[in-house]
């Protein structure tokens, strides 16, 4: 027991080192982001982060370039020898490469079963064991060669097996792959762009560096098509910076029989659901008065989505404003960060040609240094063979009167004058082929191994040779596995409106009505002559009078301290005998949420006068409700501290009765606080709260009926107030009265 004690003891009184920050740093945390950006998240220059390569490095391994499907299980666990990192993020990393997932315009996986939709949020994949997949044709370009040390390999993690640390592509599969990656103060985000063209552009740039990229690569290509606005100086930025962003907007067609449109493509950087939802809140909100039902009709025939119109509606205005407000026309950004040589190097399109130039011309050098060399080594062994052709009978009685095996190949050596790889090659000979006929077949092949080797050497000697084995493979590709693009490209699209542009809104007089329960109405100065009784619901009441225009705003506060901005004529125009429209199902509104006061704020220059049950009170400035953004709910409109007792909105300074539970009145004017831009603000006390004392109304002192309201006026604050007097109270009374 006392060794556990002097042990704990010893513990406990251990001396706590501290370590600068900047060691901490360097030592820590600079290894880990370094480890993200070099080994997870950032391209190379093959176009692949390395949990790509090792997947399809290991598919190809397993023999499925040539071989039947396999279960997509089988294929994670085998890849899990060279990507520790789990089985579910492999499994993702294969989905994306997937066909069916249409996330790539040349996908490397051929799969079956349910592989998701890149479109669609909601359309999940299919567990891995229910799922089949294997290598796509191409890969065969990503593999070509790849045993020929024409690209390096490295240990896995665990140091059992070797894997690449490039694929040797044989096409610039770096502009041809959409690639994503986010890595610690850096990130990475290459739009793809169609095979064809880019295989044609790189043949032209290695021909003429200074080409015109626009002539055979005019835009990036998407594998959900739709059609991308051709912006020369957005365009010029993405090519020669690696930097800027792209507008792509959905395709459509309108179906005149249904009266519906239905889309077909929509931008790469959204999802159906996305864009439903969009449409959805806008309906909720009037600003899509257009249309009456919008649908997910996507099927085996691909992505639909129709939205059914009002008798008598343009087509072409509602998909105008469906492009200026939805995300059916999107923008993607583009940030060409890419690994060489283990650094991250931003490049436009021209210096991702030349770099990927510069290492594919490295990857053919090295494999025509390969063939060399077997073709050498083919040739000094019938070298070697050729001598043996002059004495066949020497060559067989060294043999035989050598009395130990191990001095066959000196033997041979010295009476051939030949060196060892060629007698162990002869000695190699079974019996029945140490004969004329078949060494004369090997002997012939001399003639045409040094002619290869000829060509070989002189490949090796010459760039544009290597440089034109490149062009061939290129073209090769690009005949072989070339698809039509995707993404069309519009130049004329002036009839798309910015998105601050919006339709006149008519103005006339309107008067407004807003009851106890929540109920809108908004009606014009000639329906209220025809019929002024307001028709409301049993048991409610109207509370608030206004007279406005229709192209006045309207701002509600809720019980849940939040702010709903509307127009006026986001309303229809509507009658007495209407019960109007509910607030919290027009403006969707949480549960349980209601309205508790409603005022126009006009041109934002007056101010929110806010009293809370704890005896505060807060003035907030009307633009703090003032935003640049056409946003209509406000989050946080007024401090959830204390509940609200009383709201009042005022253009200039007024005079106030705040009444308490304990028979109480303070009066003081708005002019003794000061306006606030936080709407959250917890306001000023105006109260001096005792015991449960609370506030439990406020009045403007104008109305409040009060005789003498010299008797209850305060200058500083907080105050106790003075208790009401019997006088005050039967004027009030009588006022409530009538």
């Amino acid at each position: 027991m006392a060794k556990k004690k002097d042990e704990q003891k010893v513990y406990i009184d251990a001396p706590v080192v501290d370590q600068p920050i900047t060691e901490t740093l360097e030592q820590n945390f600079m290894p880990y982001a370094m480890s993200v950006i070099i080994s997870r998240a950032i391209p190379e220059i093959d176009g692949f982060k390395p949990s790509h390569r090792k997947l399809l490095y290991t598919m190809y391994k397993m023999g499925l370039l040539n071989g039947n499907l396999t279960k997509s299980a089988n294929i994670v666990g085998q890849t899990m020898r060279l990507n520790p990192h789990g089985d579910a993020a492999i499994y993702e990393t294969m989905v994306r490469l997937s066909k069916d997932y249409e996330a790539l315009l040349t996908p490397f996986v051929e799969s079956k079963g349910n592989f998701g939709k890149v479109y669609s949020r909601d359309m999940a994949y299919a567990a891995s064991r229910y799922t089949e997949a294997k290598l796509a044709p191409i890969c065969a370009e990503l593999f070509r060669d790849i045993d020929k040390e024409c690209v390096d390999f490295m240990d896995n993690y665990d140091s059992t097996t070797k894997e690449p640390t490039l694929l040797p592509t044989t096409f610039p599969n770096v502009l041809v792959s959409a690639n994503l990656g986010i890595a610690v103060g850096m990130a990475s985000q290459v739009c793809g762009f169609n095979l064809a063209e880019v295989c044609k552009t790189t043949v032209a740039y290695i021909k003429n560096p200074k080409v015109d990229l626009y002539k055979t690569l005019p835009a990036p290509d998407f594998p959900t098509g739709g059609e991308l606005l051709y912006e020369q100086d957005a365009l010029d930025e993405v090519y020669n910076t690696g930097r800027g962003s792209i507008k792509v907007r959905a395709r459509w067609r309108y179906d005149k029989d249904e009266n519906l449109i239905e889309v077909y493509e929509i931008p790469y950087s959204t999802t159906i659901e996305a864009i439903m939802d969009k449409v959805v809140e806008l309906c909720k909100g009037n600003k899509l008065r257009e249309i009456t039902d919008i649908r997910d009709e996507t099927g085996r025939d691909g992505l639909k989505i129709a939205i059914n119109l009002k008798r008598g509606t343009d087509p072409e205005e509602v998909m105008k404003k469906l492009f200026r407000l939805t995300p059916l026309q999107d923008s993607y950004p583009c940030n060409f960060n890419i690994l060489v040589g283990g650094t991250p190097k931003q490049m436009g399109v021209r210096e991702i040609l030349d770099e990927w130039c510069a290492w594919r011309y490295e990857c053919v050098r090295r494999r025509v240094h390969y063939d060399l060399g077997l073709k050498k080594d083919r040739l000094h062994l019938l070298k070697g063979l050729e001598k043996i052709l002059l004495d066949i009978d020497k060559a067989i009685k060294i043999i035989r009167e050598t009395e130990e095996e191990d001095e066959v190949i000196p033997n041979l050596m010295i009476g051939f004058r030949i060196d060892e790889k060629q007698a162990e090659y002869i000695a190699e000979i079974r019996l029945r082929n140490i004969n004329k006929q078949y060494i004369l077949r090997r002997i012939s092949e001399t003639s045409d191994l040094e002619d290869e080797v000829k060509r070989l050497e002189e490949i090796l000697g010459d760039r544009s040779a290597i440089m034109d084995i490149i062009v061939e493979e290129l073209k090769a590709v690009e005949k072989k596995y070339g698809t039509p693009r995707k993404t069309g490209i519009i130049t004329d699209f002036t009839l798309d409106a910015p998105a601050s542009e919006e339709k006149a809104v008519e103005d006339y007089p309107v008067s407004i009505f807003l009851t106890g329960e929540g109920y809108f109405k908004k009606i014009t100065p000639q329906s209220l002559r025809m019929a002024s009784e307001q028709r409301l619901k049993e048991g409610d009441e109207l509370v608030r009078t206004v007279e406005t225009s229709n192209a006045a705003e309207v701002i509600f506060l809720t019980n849940q301290q939040q702010a709903y901005k509307c127009r006026m004529a986001d309303f229809d125009d509507t009658k007495a005998s209407a019960l109007g429209d509910y607030l919290p199902a027009k403006l969707g509104m949480d549960p349980g949420e209601n309205v508790v006061f409603m005022f126009l704020p006009g041109a934002y220059t007056g101010n929110l006068m806010l009293f809370f049950e704890n005896g505060k009170a807060a003035k907030i400035a009307a633009s703090a409700y003032d935003t640049k953004s056409n946003r209509r709910r406000l989050t946080g409109a007024y401090s959830g501290a204390s509940p609200l007792v009383s709201a009042f909105f005022l253009e200039g300074d007024d005079e106030f009765a705040m009444h308490t539970s304990d028979g109480r009145v303070v009066m003081f004017s708005s002019a003794s606080l000061m306006p606030k831009t936080t709407r959250s603000t917890i306001g000023v006390q105006v109260l001096t709260m005792k015991k449960a004392r609370t506030a439990t109304k406020v009045e403007l002192a104008a109305t409040s009926g009060i005789l003498n309201p010299s008797r209850y006026r305060t200058r500083t604050l907080p105050s106790a107030g003075a208790p009401l007097r019997p006088e005050d109270i039967g004027q009030v009374q009588a006022e409530l009265d009538i």
